[in-house]
């Protein structure tokens, strides 16, 4: 770990690390990466950027899973906190954008409580990059004039914030990120509220990288294409008119 000098203040970075191509980090991520003293990491970041972490940084996989935690929340902002007290430049890098479904915003809110200086730079979501990699624009002028970003882990609360009847009455592109898992339950919701079975309906697995797999079918197919086909997340899930545009310009 590099020695700073005295009276040095730490910060944290929280930096958005992209999709996953490793082509798509922002330059500014990747100095302050080289910059580094410690780093706390997601899986999501990629092999790639990973093994471009700076010689005697201190690493930390807190990457979580759908069946480990390797850490919890909590435990990662302490850690955060204690290594920026400590005078240090830590790094916590996340997949995609910290803000976007990355808790950054919690983490944020706890170091600033503690007094600790805060520096977002924010990263490309896969929201957005993995359906423009397979060739599906969000938005098109003859399909789609809005788009709407949604969590699939947010389904399985019981207590659940989504209104998946107002989400079906939208004309737009629904994209939901997280929701292989819980599938099922996302295209059940939909289809109860009146959403139109004949939707066309996306997958893509590991978006932006050289395993990207697309499956293509309709909410009310989808289910059963992505068992036989084996769909495993990480995935991005896009619905709407403009996933038909694939054939043209995919």
């Amino acid at each position: 770990m590099k020695k700073r000098s005295k009276g040095y203040e730490g910060k944290v970075y929280l930096v958005g690390a992209g999709p996953g191509d490793p082509g798509l980090l922002a330059k500014k991520a990747e100095q302050i990466i080289k910059e580094a003293d410690v780093i706390l990491y997601d899986q999501l970041v990629g092999d790639e950027i990973i093994k471009s972490f700076p010689a005697g940084a201190t690493l930390i996989d807190v990457g979580k899973h759908a069946a480990l935690h390797k850490f919890e929340q909590d435990e990662i902002n302490r850690m955060l906190i204690k290594y920026a007290r400590e005078g240090h430049v830590v790094v916590r890098l996340k997949g995609g954008d910290p803000y976007l479904f990355g808790r950054g915003g919690e983490e944020a809110e706890a170091l600033a409580a503690s007094g600790i200086e805060v520096v977002i730079v924010p990263g490309i979501t896969s929201a957005m990059a993995a359906p423009a990699y397979a060739g599906i624009p969000l938005t098109h002028r003859d399909y789609a004039s809005m788009v709407t970003f949604i969590t699939g882990h947010e389904a399985a609360k019981e207590a659940s914030a989504i209104d998946w009847g107002l989400l079906a009455k939208l004309r737009g592109t629904l994209v939901i990120l997280m929701g292989v898992k819980n599938l099922q339950r996302n295209v059940d919701a939909l289809l109860k509220h009146g959403k139109d079975p004949k939707t066309p309906v996306a997958l893509i697995e590991r978006g932006t990288t050289e395993e990207q797999r697309i499956t293509v079918g309709t909410l009310c197919d989808i289910v059963d294409i992505a068992k036989r086909a084996g769909v495993k997340p990480p995935a991005v899930m896009v619905i709407g008119d403009v996933v038909k545009l694939r054939k043209r310009i995919g």
